[in-house]
């Protein structure tokens, strides 16, 4: 990933449809997208089974017909429990449907369930996605703008000033730069001291400011990232789980080997063990 590593760039290139729609459909325990964030709003609409998304690191859990939108800026991430899901996602900018609230940058609501007319917008577009006949477009067009415009009415949370929505994204595009420092040194021990000089802030305010974005500490970030890169090796078998666990900055093979069944359940030598039975 490069440089911004929770800034996910979305191009909607399509005037006359400047939106992004896909099913999430799965039946695996997995993180399904990672932690990311952008100017866009994502609605989630929970079409069968439930769903957990993690919105600026509060957990909301969805079930079928359940509506989680994930407001500009925000950073938002989503879990499978292992049960089937499908989840229709729906990107699109405030501004390209209407300059008026793009202005106004409304906040909304981040669930929402038991809604009729949005379950029947939801269904009509899902319908005219699968389908796909000549014009669905405009269908899909017309029934988000009724979406918008019923969220607006009835889910509108706040109204952000000018200021306050640039601080939130300036608050994020700070952290970035600490998240991509993180990703080219963890091989290394990395203190709080360091991390906070990258972005000129005191260690209190650095720690205060990472943990209300990403919902933990420093350090627990980091070890997180070090487990995930040491799944990928261990998926490759380079090497043994000791050899593994020093090369992505664990030095006590015994803490990593804790770390790594609290985040994946499993010890690291049972990956080992089935990819080589493979």
């Amino acid at each position: 990933m490069g440089p911004l590593e929770l800034y996910e760039r979305k191009i909607l290139s399509d005037p006359e449809f400047p939106v992004q729609l896909h099913i999430n459909d799965l039946a695996r325990k997995t993180w399904y997208f990672a932690p990311h964030w952008h100017e866009h709003i994502e609605l989630h609409y929970v079409m069968e089974g439930k769903t957990l998304l993690n919105l600026n690191q509060r957990e909301i859990r969805a079930e079928k017909g359940n509506l989680v939108v994930a407001n500009s800026n925000e950073i938002h991430a989503g879990y499978c429990d292992g049960s089937h899901m499908a989840v229709m996602v729906v990107i699109f900018e405030m501004e390209a449907f209407s300059k008026e609230l793009a202005d106004k940058n409304v906040i909304f609501q981040s669930l929402i369930e038991k809604d009729e007319m949005i379950d029947g917008i939801m269904s009509s577009i899902y319908r005219e996605y699968k389908g796909q006949e000549i014009g669905y477009h405009l269908i899909c067009k017309g029934e988000l703008l009724k979406l918008i415009a019923h969220l607006v009415r009835e889910y509108t949370v706040e109204f952000l000033t000018e200021r306050e929505s640039d601080r939130r994204k300036k608050q994020l595009e700070r952290l970035n730069l600490v998240l991509d420092y993180i990703q080219s040194n963890y091989t290394r021990q990395i203190g709080n001291r360091e991390l906070a000089d990258i972005i000129h802030l005191s260690e209190d305010r650095f720690n205060h400011l990472f943990k209300d974005s990403m919902g933990m500490a420093p350090l627990q970030y980091i070890n997180e990232v070090r487990i995930k890169k040491a799944m990928n090796l261990l998926k490759k078998k380079e090497g043994t789980v000791a050899e593994i666990a020093d090369s992505v900055g664990f030095g006590d093979y015994n803490h990593f080997g804790r770390q790594f069944r609290r985040y994946y359940g499993c010890a690291p030598s049972e990956i080992l063990k089935r990819e080589s039975r493979k």
